[in-house]
């Protein structure tokens, strides 16, 4: 009998425990509220520094954005004429080459008039290796092929640095 005595005690302590851990929460949550819902002093003006650093942040970023599309932008333009000056060579070597496979008269004024513009382009690789050539003069100049790769390497080369330039980091 005593021990459904002290069971019962005991039963009896644990919910008054309980009730006073819970009305001692919900005075502490009450208290959290109201204190949150009261502003403090000192807290509008670090709201608003926060704010403008938020406001700084944001504008500088905009800034830099713009400031990458124009760079990319000048890039591209760049990178647009170079091309264009590159498939221009391409198009004189080209037609060089033709002009030679097909034995065109070196007499012609349209042969010397493209042999006169491609030779500054053509000189350095003209003597790397010989050219072979068939019955009537037909020649595949093997220079002018090794030109127009090398032109090629170094178009790509360019446009390759003009796109590293156009999409650098300003920020790690």
């Amino acid at each position: 009998m005593e021990e459904v005595k002290v069971a019962a005690d005991e039963s009896r302590r644990v919910a008054q425990h309980e009730h006073v851990k819970a009305k001692v929460d919900a005075e502490v949550n009450a208290e959290i509220a109201g204190r949150a819902a009261q502003p403090v002093a000192g807290d509008a003006a670090r709201i608003d520094g926060v704010a403008n650093q938020l406001r700084d942040k944001a504008v500088s970023d905009a800034i830099g954005g713009e400031r990458a599309v124009s760079r990319a932008r000048g890039a591209a333009r760049g990178s647009q004429f170079l091309d264009y000056a590159f498939y221009l060579v391409y198009g004189l070597l080209a037609i060089r080459l033709v002009l030679a496979l097909i034995a065109a008269r070196s007499s012609n004024g349209f042969v010397q008039f493209i042999a006169t513009i491609t030779g500054p382009l053509y000189a350095p690789f003209r003597g790397i290796v010989d050219s072979p050539t068939a019955d009537g003069g037909y020649t595949l100049s093997i220079p002018i092929v090794i030109a127009i790769v090398v032109y090629l390497l170094v178009h790509v080369a360019i446009n390759g640095m003009l796109r590293m330039v156009a999409q650098r980091k300003t920020e790690i």
